[in-house]
């Protein structure tokens, strides 16, 4: 049975439901609240914590439950509400299922994963015995060591839900790694695959053939010393490692014709009362897709219709904190964007990782990129941009399997970065393909055009060669 349970309903759990939902073990069971009631907790009587609920959230865009659940959604809006239980704790996990199921039957809905609410008596809870967790103020940790945290995911997608992020946020702070344990048909988000940090942070496939890989590389891994390392080769030296890959990883999966279209910049504006954030993501969007995105929040779900007014006035209330958001496309064009804001002695800068997937009868639109890269950088400020085309899952989730890397479409160079460059040193370029102006004639910034496709690798030889030039080295 899953460790994460879902209700999604179209009314908000009221508090008679959510009680009755926490009584699901009967009346013995102490409730304890946190994060200003934003967390609430079962304890057994020793106080060890059995299951967390998180405060219900309202999604107001279309497509998330199926996007992240593989469930059927009510017509939005609609009221997300999900538990965690204990790992480990067989009676655990059937109280999380329970509460899910009295919250499903009391307010009208449905719960994830399907048929999970087989029943919704009272749980035997007598005699239960929780694992102690020392540091287990943060609900998504189930293994803690003085070296990693370790989140054991059993979910079709690894989204940036909140108490992952706060997970996040709680190893940074403890300057420890991050490893997340999922089975084998688990995929990430670009959410967490983009914010997974590195060594020893890393994603945790369990196989049946190799026991565990790492779901990015393909290393094989094993549990030593109180974290998940790599698997040793007894021939391995210091100049060839020897890294074993896991089968499963090596052997991918077949080239179904889905695409990406992968974009990347920084946008670094002058800090002004008058801001307005985001405008360089939809910018982009309407380009790429001709229309905004759809929605945007501080997790996943993305539960916040598209606005820049909303977003800018979150990023001002947290700074001179740094605001991370996730921007989500519609169903029929699926699209995913992470924005990292921060304000910094340059201004305050954007940096925004965003793709868009495409079938096998669907042609990326490159048509469309310098449009977007006239666009960032004549009104947004723009730094930099790369774009790469990628063999990848037209969903935009990430497999534990080898895709193989982008290949450079594009790169751009904004007008001030161009200004800075000695002489014509951002013209004259070793590429084959002279780069074109974008923007106003007295302070143009450049677009480099990379011949290719994406089977064609030497696209990432020209990009090496123009990066080289452009650092004078």
């Amino acid at each position: 049975m899953t460790k994460d349970v879902v209700a999604l309903t179209k009314k908000m759990p009221d508090p008679l439901s959510v009680i009755a939902g926490l009584l699901s073990g009967g009346p013995d069971l102490l409730v304890g609240a946190e994060a200003e009631g934003a967390l609430v907790r079962l304890h057994d009587e020793q106080g060890r914590p059995l299951l967390s609920v998180e405060a219900p959230l309202l999604v107001q865009v279309r497509g998330e439950a199926e996007r992240l659940l593989g469930a059927s959604e009510p017509e939005v809006p609609y009221w997300w509400t999900e538990a965690r239980a204990t790992t480990g704790v067989k009676e655990a996990e059937a109280l999380a299922a329970t509460f899910v199921g009295r919250i499903a039957t009391l307010v009208g809905g449905t719960a994830w994963p399907r048929g999970v609410a087989t029943s919704i008596g009272v749980v035997n809870t007598e005699g239960m015995t929780a694992v102690p967790v020392p540091a287990a103020a943060q609900p998504a940790v189930d293994v803690l060591t003085d070296k990693v945290a370790v989140v054991i995911q059993d979910r079709p997608v690894v989204a940036m839900t909140s108490w992952l992020a706060d997970t996040f946020r709680a190893a940074a702070e403890g300057e420890l790694g991050l490893q997340i344990v999922t089975p084998a048909g688990t995929r990430l988000s670009p959410a967490v695959r983009g914010a997974l940090p590195g060594w020893p942070s890393r994603w945790v496939v369990q196989d049946e053939k190799c026991g565990y890989y790492d779901g990015l590389s393909g290393a094989i891994l094993q549990w030593a010393n109180g974290l998940f390392v790599t698997l040793e080769s007894p021939d391995a030296t210091d100049e060839d490692p020897r890294t074993p890959l896991a089968e499963t990883f090596a052997q991918g999966a077949a080239d179904t014709g889905e695409r990406q279209l992968a974009v990347s910049f920084r946008c670094v504006h002058p800090a002004d009362d008058r801001l307005v954030l985001g405008g360089a993501v939809e910018s982009v969007w309407r380009e790429i897709t001709g229309e905004p995105p759809a929605g945007w929040g501080t997790e996943e779900p993305a539960n916040l219709p598209w606005s820049l007014r909303q977003l800018t006035d979150v990023a001002f209330e947290r700074s001179p904190e740094p605001t991370w958001v996730v921007v989500v496309g519609s169903p029929e064009r699926p699209g995913l964007a992470t924005v990292r804001i921060t304000r910094t002695t340059a201004g305050v800068e954007e940096d925004v990782t965003l793709a868009f997937g495409y079938g096998a009868a669907e042609e990326p639109p490159t048509e469309a990129v310098q449009r977007a890269a006239e666009a960032l950088a004549t009104r947004h400020d723009l730094q930099s941009m790369l774009v790469q085309v990628r063999r990848a899952r037209r969903d935009l989730s990430v497999p534990p399997h080898f895709e193989g890397p982008g290949v450079p479409y594009a790169f751009v160079l904004g007008a001030e970065e161009v200004r800075a460059m000695p002489g014509d040193r951002a013209r004259r370029t070793p590429l084959r393909d002279t780069p074109r102006e974008l923007g106003p004639r007295t302070r143009p910034a450049l677009y480099y055009p990379f011949p290719g496709d994406a089977s064609d690798l030497s696209g990432w030889q020209d990009f090496e060669r123009l990066m080289r030039h452009l650092k004078g080295s």
